[in-house]
């Protein structure tokens, strides 16, 4: 009879502290801080949503027009004749990111395999920063207002956000072994979730000012940050004489089986041992894997779809939450700006209580099950919240709970534990490549969302965007 996972488990639990150097640290706090920046300029666009609707429509149809501007000037950003439609063209907006970040993910996650991390994660850094202050702000002080140029520039955004996730995860995955993953991927995945409050907050303090200084100042930070992150990180800890993740897990097999997805049997532990008989005999410098043998691993296709679902939801609120509660509820833009700071506490809270969670059961599957199916109780009583700013927060914080938690389980944890199962042992350059599959997978259902969304909305209202969301 094997011996329970548990049991076999306990010794590379204890490892984990001891193992635990202040480069594990300072490596956890620069990919945490750097994807986050890369969250709160996205944050920032949906969170002035509002201002730029009314900027690009008539002074008549709007009633913050500075009166001091010229009218010939004013009439220049005429965009389009009603707010109506300036609301469709933000949702296309959304949807050419999430379609353009979602082919990058596939393409960043192969790139960053073969590069160094790194590089590829400041570059996305500092070039993203320069597009979101072009698109936000540059054409704000000249006045240039063009459909066809936001949209270039947000395709180009979105392919270069994409470089940060499959970096900053397949370096975290360098450096933290499988004991103890849940939790501290759980903790660390919180970082998209920081980014969310950090770029309302910041939108917030300077959007009376104008929604370009709001994207200035976002922008600013995520470039000095991707400076930092450059002279920085370090990837994996033999770049400072440290022993690789499995160099030492031969020795009584303590974390071999933990190098594989909990997807739910351990009775296949014995039998897929062989996988990695071929990883045995590889050179020293393991080559990076194939874009279709990584879809072929065990776990990755079903967690990719699964993936798209719930981002499809998760993504909605990131996008059309502060819009939402300002549409509906008539609540000015920094009040909804702030409010909307409790779904992505629920999400931290969430993530890191589940990923313990999923450490102790050595299961993460049916701690997904069970978290999304008290989600489908909180959407639908969301969809009814009263026009009540503490009941409404504290119900959107259990939603992020039973949403955001799953969603960055997934993304995080779940994505090192298919880059780093059996079947690729001894080729770590597979953890970018198999994160960009499953973002970029959930991504695409993400993007295809937020044009269902806008979609719905104007045709059905937003208890049938709630419904849809439920169905997801």
């Amino acid at each position: 009879m094997a011996v329970p996972g548990s049991l076999r488990r306990q010794p590379a639990n204890r490892g984990l502290v001891s193992h635990c150097t202040h480069h594990h640290i300072v490596v956890f706090l620069l990919t945490f801080f750097s994807y986050s920046l890369l969250h709160a300029s996205r944050k920032t666009f949906s969170n002035v949503k509002v201002s730029i609707s009314s900027q690009w429509t008539p002074s008549c149809l709007n009633s913050t027009t500075p009166e001091l501007r010229p009218y010939e000037l004013w009439n220049s950003s005429h965009l389009f004749p009603n707010a109506e439609e300036a609301t469709l063209f933000l949702g296309t907006l959304d949807t050419i990111f999430l379609f353009s970040y979602a082919v990058g993910l596939f393409v960043s996650g192969i790139v960053g395999d073969r590069l160094n991390l790194r590089w590829v994660l400041s570059f996305g850094m500092c070039s993203s920063a320069l597009v979101v202050f072009s698109f936000g702000t540059l054409t704000e002080w000249l006045h240039f207002y063009n459909k066809w140029f936001y949209c270039l520039l947000w395709v180009v955004n979105g392919l270069l956000q994409s470089t940060g996730w499959p970096c900053v995860v397949a370096v975290m995955g360098n450096w933290f072994g499988k004991a103890g993953r849940g939790f501290v991927f759980g903790l660390w995945s919180a970082c998209a979730s920081v980014g969310n409050i950090l770029g309302a907050f910041l939108a917030s303090c300077v959007l009376k000012y104008g929604y370009e200084y709001a994207f200035l100042v976002t922008a600013s930070v995520q470039f000095a940050g991707g400076v930092i992150v450059f002279f920085g990180l370090l990837t994996s800890p033999k770049e400072v004489g440290l022993p690789e993740l499995g160099a030492d897990e031969d020795e009584g097999s303590v974390e071999e089986d933990a190098n594989r997805p909990l997807m739910g049997d351990d009775d296949v532990d014995d039998d897929d041992r062989n996988y990695s008989i071929q990883a045995a005999d590889s050179d020293n410098q393991p080559k990076a894997i194939g874009f279709f043998q990584a879809c072929c691993l065990p776990g990755v296709v079903l967690y990719s779809l699964a993936y798209a679902c719930l981002k499809l939801v998760n993504y909605s609120f990131f996008f059309w939450l502060p819009f939402y509660l300002s549409n509906n509820f008539r609540w000015k833009e920094a009040e909804a700006d702030q409010l909307s700071i409790w779904y992505d506490v629920g999400g931290i809270i969430g993530g890191t209580v589940q990923g313990l969670i999923s450490d102790v059961l050595q299961k993460r599957a049916p701690v997904l099950a069970v978290s999304l199916l008290f989600a489908v109780g909180s959407l639908f009583g969301y969809s009814r919240s009263p026009n009540s700013k503490p009941i409404n927060a504290v119900i959107m914080a259990i939603t992020g709970f039973f949403i955001g938690g799953p969603s960055n389980m997934i993304s995080s944890a779940i994505s090192a534990d298919l880059g780093r199962q059996d079947v690729v042992k001894g080729s770590s350059e597979a953890l970018a490549t198999v994160t960009g599959i499953v973002d970029g997978t959930g991504s695409i259902g993400a993007a295809v969302g937020q044009y269902l969304v806008s979609l719905i909305q104007e045709n059905l209202g937003w208890m049938w965007v709630f419904y849809f969301f439920i169905l997801m």
